[in-house]
């Protein structure tokens, strides 16, 4: 019988130990109703009131108790490196304005694979390399910003 989970916690206090993991990539961490296959081959049943945007290192809550952890998956992704930092502005903004998913950091700019994007960039004068890593976009305004704070956290979607 599948584990059965309905509630979300952000990472906290260390004495929530997980018994298991699950690995999901940006978009699958996307859901409301689903059930999910952990690493050690079980499954759990999320059934939330409404959709989320699961995190790396949150915590599907139990039936019964305990906590499975979720852990973003390796991705296929570009490396945007700008020539300066405005220029990384210069290509956020193009990035933006397509409304494509990007994780902005410190000197670079990680978005998923899509060869007509690559070209785009690389004309404005980016340095586009193909990594597999984990992907962590910003969130856009329009999702209801970050983390709602309080009994079962979890993160709004929609």
């Amino acid at each position: 019988m599948p584990y059965r989970s309905t509630e979300i916690l952000s990472p906290g206090p260390a004495d929530k130990a997980p018994l298991h993991r699950v690995s999901l990539t940006h978009d699958q961490r996307h859901l409301r109703r689903k059930l999910l296959h952990l690493e050690n081959d079980d499954v759990v049943m999320l059934d939330l009131k409404e959709p989320v945007m699961l995190a790396d290192g949150d915590l599907l809550v139990l039936e019964g108790g305990g906590y499975i952890e979720v852990k973003a998956a390796k991705e296929a992704l570009y490396d945007v490196r700008p020539r300066s930092a405005l220029h990384l502005v210069e290509l956020a903004w193009h990035l933006g304005n397509r409304h494509l998913p990007a994780a902005v950091e410190e000197g670079r700019i990680l978005i998923a694979r899509d060869p007509v994007i690559r070209t785009m960039l690389e004309g404005l004068g980016a340095t586009v390399t193909e990594v597999t890593e984990p992907f962590h976009p910003l969130r856009g305004a329009y999702h209801g910003g970050g983390h709602h704070h309080g009994h079962g956290d979890h993160h709004h979607y929609g």
